[in-house]
């Protein structure tokens, strides 16, 4: 199987594209584009490939060459396509595929558009090498690949500020998490003398549940970086500063579910261990609720669909922390979600596309006629991540609100509650976003004159949109997608303690209590341009909660204090010592020096003086 094609395509056409140069910017577009697609057609063809095997034979396990051969750690470069990965193969060729052909419309009149496409490519064979990795060292590679290319696509436009300095702050945060995967694998490879796969998980047994817990807890932290989990949540709203594409595939495709990967493909690790296994769940409740607080209170599109995914990745990682009866929902509502977020981000673009790169929805209102496309495309996406039947969402996100509530015990009626509240948080700050935009008078500006994108950017909002409907249906019919990942990540078949018939009347209640709230809201009043005066709860979820202020409040200040107390012990401790030895001995010399006049008669009356003075001393010592 010519496995190393998938990531190896995207990434020949990002070096193609960089060292090609200015030669390419007429067509440099097309070949990034062709090298997404050819990806997606090698992942289909693995996928039919995979459909002829029983599923005793489905996971293929390819070694390329050997890697690292130090001592006692033998590492190859290894790639491994099973089930698990198969389906995130298929998100990322297909989403990322989609996403390409929107850019070459998108940013047809970019200067850099070259750039970007290559950029693009690098962005999908990273994070295929993070998902086809046959170890947790190749992972790593992939994961360091997805954070460099997050950091080049969010600073894009590097010659704004607030884009480089949006850039910067998601590299340093994400490289928080990544010294926990980093002391993972360092643990692992303590503990069990390999970073494979294959040999940590048939060790994991045999290890301390403390052992285990530690290094569940260091993978989590990896997980909360790159997806955008309390507390390393604060990189996701700034990262809206790059172009629109960039933030759907940020959050459908690649990195953001980066994360929910890496917890799920570690799955015998942590169901060995249940502290580590709680944190997940409960990271992953706090960060539903942080994400669909500071949605309701967002007027820019982007950051308001940014808080979304928080939220929506919160469920994800919550269903994960649920063990085998959450790991393939927390999967299910992962693939949905790639569709409906992607085309919820896509039709956001082409509503700043027609409105001249306007992000504040407070300027919109009354679009559905002028942009039908987009309101029907964006409208489906709406309804998917509410979760009304029989939209996507529906079916993965009442799947993770009954896991919890078939996981038991008090944690699992807590997340299953934070759940449930969540999903009436967000159909109501959703709905805010639907009347903003395509509802009620106009409030744009009277240069502006808004109009249909291009069938470029349209036909993936279409394509995305068929996913939005039907991808649940797909999924849940007849249990597909949980037999089919069930050799990976195991199932259980527990029923929960409330008939699922009753939790899925609440859930659909909630939401329709959200609506009504939202609308009651907005739609019966006209919209100020300005946003008014906040409560301190509105505040509160308008600077993020504070997420930035308690990240400078618990490490940059002390980390100030302690960088500057460092400073003045090297300058005044150990450099004020080895500064003064090198004072006294330069004293000492030039006083010395002044002996040496090189004149001989000084040097003869020194000698005669010397000499004059020892013949003292032993006539002295003889008269005694």
């Amino acid at each position: 199987m010519m496995l190393w094609l998938l990531p190896a395509l995207p990434l020949a056409g990002a070096v193609f594209l960089l060292l090609l140069g200015k030669a390419g910017d007429r067509w440099g577009h097309m070949v990034g584009t062709l090298m997404a697609l050819a990806s997606f057609g090698v992942a289909a063809w693995a996928f039919s490939d995979m459909l002829d095997r029983s599923n005793a034979q489905r996971a293929v396990h390819y070694s390329l060459f050997e890697w690292v051969p130090v001592a006692g750690l033998k590492v190859d470069f290894a790639l491994q396509l099973d089930q698990l990965s198969m389906c995130f193969a298929l998100l990322i060729t297909g989403v990322g595929s989609l996403i390409h052909l929107y850019s070459i419309g998108y940013m047809a009149h970019d200067p850099g558009r070259r750039r970007f496409f290559a950029y693009l490519n690098l962005f999908l064979a990273a994070m295929l090498a993070l998902v086809l990795a046959g170890n947790y060292l190749v992972l790593y590679l992939g994961w360091e690949g997805v954070g460099l290319a997050s950091y080049l696509l969010i600073g894009f436009w590097y010659e704004k500020p607030s884009a480089a300095t949006a850039a910067k702050k998601a590299f340093v945060v994400n490289r928080v998490g990544d010294m926990g995967l980093a002391i993972a694998l360092m643990v692992m490879f303590a503990t069990f003398g390999s970073v494979d796969y294959g040999t940590v998980f048939g060790a994991a047994g045999h290890a301390s549940t403390a052992t285990l817990t530690a290094i569940g807890l260091l993978l989590l932290l990896g997980a909360c970086g790159k997806s955008a989990q309390v507390p390393l949540q604060s990189w996701l709203g700034d990262a809206m500063e790059g172009p629109t594409p960039v933030s759907a595939l940020i959050h459908a495709a690649t990195m953001v579910t980066a994360g929910v990967y890496l917890i799920a493909r570690s799955n015998p690790i942590f169901d060995l261990a249940p502290g580590a296994q709680a944190a997940v769940m409960a990271v992953g409740a706090v960060t539903l609720l942080f994400g669909a607080i500071i949605g309701c209170a967002k007027d820019d599109i982007k950051k308001a669909l940014a808080a979304s995914t928080m939220s929506q990745i919160g469920y994800m990682i919550l269903a994960a922390g649920l063990g085998p009866v959450g790991y393939a929902a927390a999967i299910m509502h992962l693939l949905t979600h790639g569709f409906f977020k992607a085309g919820l981000f896509l039709g956001a673009g082409s509503v700043m596309h027609a409105m001249n790169d306007e992000t504040d929805m407070r300027r919109y209102g009354g679009l559905r006629k002028l942009l039908p496309i987009t309101y029907a495309t964006f409208g489906l996406g709406y309804l998917a991540i509410l979760g009304v039947p029989p939209f996507a969402g529906f079916w993965s996100k009442d799947r993770i609100i009954e896991a919890a509530f078939t996981h038991g015990g008090f944690g699992g009626i807590i997340t299953g509650i934070a759940a449930l509240c969540g999903a009436g948080i967000t159909a109501f700050y959703m709905t805010r976003v639907m009347i903003f935009t395509f509802f009620g008078e106009r409030r744009w500006n009277e240069g502006t004159h808004p109009h249909e994108a291009p069938a470029s950017m349209t036909g993936p909002m279409i394509l995305l949109a068929f996913g939005s409907v039907f991808s649940g249906m797909l999924f849940a019919y007849g249990s597909a997608l949980t037999n089919w990942l069930a050799p990976v990540v195991g199932s259980h078949h527990g029923e929960p303690f409330i008939p699922a018939w009753a939790i899925t009347f609440f859930a659909l209640a909630v939401v329709a209590a959200g609506i009504w709230v939202a609308y009651d809201q907005y739609a019966s009043s006209p919209i100020p341009e300005t946003a008014p005066a906040a409560t301190p709860l509105v505040e509160a979820a308008r600077r993020d909660l504070y997420g930035d202020a308690a990240n400078e409040a618990a490490f940059m200040r002390p980390g100030q204090h302690l960088t500057r107390s460092l400073v003045f012990v090297d300058n005044r401790g150990i450099d004020g010592l080895v500064n003064t030895t090198a004072a006294i001995i330069g004293g000492l010399s030039a006083r010395i020096r002044r002996v040496q006049t090189g004149f001989v008669r000084s040097y003869a009356l020194s000698m005669f003086t010397g000499a004059a003075l020892v013949v003292a001393a032993l006539l002295a010592v003889r008269l005694l």
